[in-house]
């Protein structure tokens, strides 16, 4: 007997029955995803375009696929398509370097390599960009703590 629904298609992680998972707009429901981010791994190696996540509900166990409810559909732009513009600031470094290095220094003894700083702009601007989308999806105009 099965203990979960399907693995999802990114990082093979189990999805278990009445698990809220993602499917992608343009492959219509070949693959499950467990969430955006692996949904979001999935969009530059499939190379599409334009495509959302759709948020669905896994089966569950005990009731027949007629008795299921119906998926909701929540769309979610792929970060790729929503940060079209490009900025002076998309390559600049965004953490104060020698604060880091001091915290690095202090709580684990190591020293850090410059590479660390792009490495670290990559994410927070990653991270920053998903909780803009969050806010302007809510209609605000200002990012909150809330949004991380």
């Amino acid at each position: 007997m099965e203990t979960y629904w399907r693995k999802c298609g990114s990082c093979k992680k189990d999805i278990n029955f009445n698990q809220i998972y993602q499917t992608c707009s343009v492959c219509k429901g070949k693959f499950a995803f467990c969430s955006v981010d692996c949904w979001d791994e999935h969009v530059p190696i499939m190379n599409h375009q334009s495509a959302w996540a759709e948020e669905n509900r896994a089966p569950s166990k005990t009731l027949s696929p007629a008795d299921q409810p119906q998926p909701v559909r929540r769309i979610v732009n792929s970060p790729s398509a929503s940060s079209s513009k490009s900025s002076p600031m998309d390559t600049e470094i965004l953490i104060v370097a020698s604060k880091l290095k001091q915290y690095v220094k202090d709580k684990h003894d190591l020293s850090t390599s410059a590479n660390v700083m792009d490495a670290l702009s990559r994410e927070v601007r990653r991270i920053t960009d998903r909780a803009a989308e969050k806010a302007m999806a809510e209609g605000r105009k200002t990012l909150m703590d809330r949004d991380f």
